[in-house]
């Protein structure tokens, strides 16, 4: 793989390991769960599901089974190996501790559908196999050249995810799926916690100098693979038809963090949370 390292200020590695600590405390292994032990996948009932159902879960599964491509992205910009200095690879090493479990969590995610999906007769084995691979072989990357918006890009993207698990959860007529659902949202909510940590360090530790990255994020966003699953748009309306889906709403959990993490606003803050603002109204209007 063809090794790159990101542009933009770096944090501090204390700073890292601090958010990286955080994260992994709120996870200690009485409350990990497991998809081979944790759900009687007996009960599951496709026929309790109406058609939008089915086909949100078809969507889902399809997005957090391109986990690889999700990992690969953090490889590539983060690398751990002798293509970096020492510094950077220290600093990269703290971050690997996050992405690693960051990315057995989200295939956990991808084995849970995939197997909710068989077990209540959406597909058989073999042909999700094929399909999901149709899909997972296709290249994912993100257009950034800045450190900080490999973080602001997932707060954003895995608050959404969050919030459409919920949603989602609250109309689904298979008990079995629920109780995945809510297993989902609150491992999406703990990863978004991570996201929003690195940021507000970003904000606190270089201040103006980043708030030019993150508007380029909000400026473009698109969740995941909205550019390679052929029909995209056309399935996001039909899901948002079963449960609201708008990856605007996670904007006001991004200004949240910006509000924090800065006291005295500047004149290029102020301009940024009015610019999140102004895409979250244009966007729900």
């Amino acid at each position: 793989m063809h090794r790159t390292q990101v542009g933009g200020a770096l944090l501090p590695v204390g700073d890292v390991n601090a958010a990286v600590s955080a994260f992994l405390r709120t996870s200690p292994p009485r409350l990990r769960w497991d998809v081979d032990f944790d759900f009687d996948w007996s009960g599951a009932d496709a026929n309790r599901l109406t058609d939008g159902e089915r086909s949100a879960v078809e969507f889902i599964t399809i997005i957090e089974d391109h986990l690889p491509g999700y990992f690969a992205l953090y490889e590539k910009n983060f690398p751990v190996d002798d293509s970096v200095d020492l510094e950077t690879f220290t600093h990269n090493r703290e971050l690997y501790h996050f992405t690693i479990r960051w990315a057995q969590e989200e295939d956990t995610h991808a084995r849970a559908l995939e197997r909710y999906q068989v077990a209540a007769g959406i597909a058989g084995a073999d042909e999700l196999r094929v399909s999901l691979a149709q899909e997972g072989h296709k290249t994912f990357d993100l257009p950034y050249t800045d450190a900080v918006q490999f973080f602001t890009y997932p707060l954003v993207q895995e608050k959404a995810t969050q919030i459409y698990y919920q949603h989602l959860r609250q109309v689904v007529g298979d008990p079995l799926l629920r109780e995945i659902l809510v297993r989902l949202s609150k491992d999406e909510a703990r990863h978004f916690s991570f996201f929003a940590d690195m940021v507000r360090l970003y904000l606190q530790r270089h201040g103006d100098a980043v708030v030019g990255p993150i508007r380029e994020v909000i400026a473009d966003f698109r969740m995941p693979l909205a550019d390679t699953i052929r029909g995209y748009w056309r399935w996001a309306l039909k899901i948002a038809d079963t449960a609201r889906y708008d990856h605007t709403e996670a904007y006001d959990h991004l200004i949240k963090v910006v509000n924090r993490a800065v006291d005295a606003k500047s004149d290029k803050v102020d301009e940024l949370i009015s610019f999140v603002t102004a895409c979250r109204v244009l966007q729900t209007t």
